[in-house]
């Protein structure tokens, strides 16, 4: 089974990496950007009796080690 999980900064959170690209992006002259706010992708692969068991241990995964889940939030994307 192979998955994909995005984890972003919850609303409210600092993002100065975010703010440090934004801030490069317009000196290079990309005028029109308004925010950046950057996060992780893990793509992972898996054995799993099916799609549902496959979410739940990677939401284990993500509550233990991928993410900080006081700052971040996670997606789960089952691809196959």
């Amino acid at each position: 089974m192979k998955a994909r999980v995005i984890v972003t900064l919850k609303n409210g959170v600092l993002d100065p990496q975010g703010q440090a690209i934004e801030g490069s992006l317009v000196g290079q002259g990309f005028e029109g950007v308004q925010s950046v706010r950057q996060g992780k992708v893990f793509d992972l692969e898996l054995e799993a009796a099916d799609a549902l068991a496959a979410e739940t241990e990677i939401r284990r995964m993500c509550e233990k080690l991928l993410a900080n889940t006081v700052i971040e939030n996670f997606d789960i994307e089952i691809i196959g």
